[in-house]
């Protein structure tokens, strides 16, 4: 039974060829008050637990603004009687590590503004991409006496290294599309008449190969915060694992059936392995 993406306020979800698109609508500039956020966890829950999805984009329908900050008219409403004390039940990093952890693939598209929270949001997600000359990426919590407290402190410096990390957070200035793409923190910078189609293909094409694959890859990737003889272990398990699908064994028939390992069809792998995934879905 496909589930009901249909009572969100501040989301439109559309789900077509096992990708899931969430765009974000919460005028006047997409601020992350607190039943935007509410949202956003219940369908990173939701489209976690979907086995009719297997890739998640998100999005925005502002051109301007993708998440400008988390609402700091809600920060300052949160409690600070007493002394602080560490907390392992953060809500905030709870919702960012569904985001890291569902056995989904997740993209982020940023096509403006993205700040605070919200950058913190995508640093979670597995890929994110950017428009040249109009994203913009800041972490403004320092100037205004605080911290980034949604994760940034901990992954920014594991996407960009630490001295980057501390120049975007102790800085507060804006990271343009460029920079972030050369510094790690977004995958590709496009035009801004490329990014809808260059991500929409890139979930289309990886939602198009055998489910358990892109789902153990992941896995497997994630392994590399491991030393690196666990994680080699861990990577031998998971091919070992996947080795003894019926997907895969299906799989590398098929590629070979299409020409695999000729000089012809080694020169055009990429589209061969497109190819393979288009059967796929036409169960062929």
């Amino acid at each position: 039974m496909p589930s009901d993406y249909s009572e969100y306020e501040l989301l439109s979800v559309e789900v077509d060829r096992r990708v899931a698109i969430a765009t974000i609508a919460a005028p006047p500039m997409n601020v992350m008050t607190l039943p935007l956020f509410l949202e956003l966890l219940r369908f990173g829950t939701q489209v976690g637990d979907d086995p009719a999805v297997g890739v998640v984009v998100l999005r925005s329908a502002d051109p301007d603004f993708f998440i400008a900050h988390f609402d700091v008219e809600a920060i300052l409403e949160f409690p600070i009687e007493g002394e602080a004390k560490r907390n392992a039940n953060n809500a905030f990093h709870q919702m960012c590590e569904r985001f890291r952890t569902m056995e989904k693939v997740t993209l982020a598209q940023v096509e403006g503004r993205v700040g605070g929270g919200g950058c913190e949001l995508i640093q979670a997600f597995d890929m994110r991409f950017g428009v040249v000359d109009r994203t913009r990426i800041n972490q403004m919590e320092v100037p205004l006496g605080i911290l980034p407290g949604g994760g940034g402190t901990q992954r920014l410096p594991r996407l960009v290294g630490r001295g980057r990390a501390l120049e975007i957070i102790l800085g507060g200035e804006d990271i343009d599309a460029r920079t972030a793409e050369a510094w790690g923190l977004l995958n590709r910078a496009l035009p801004a008449d490329e990014i809808a189609g260059f991500v929409a293909k890139l979930a289309r094409r990886i939602a198009s190969f055998p489910t358990e694959a892109v789902r153990l890859a992941k896995r497997a990737v994630d392994c590399a915060a491991m030393p690196l003889k666990e994680g080699l272990i861990e990577e031998a398990f998971l091919f070992d694992t996947l080795l003894r699908t019926g997907d895969a064994q299906q799989n590398m028939r098929r590629f070979m059936e299409c020409g695999g390992q000729t000089r012809a069809a080694e020169l055009e792998v990429a589209e061969l392995a497109g190819k393979l995934g288009e059967r796929r879905g036409r169960g062929a």
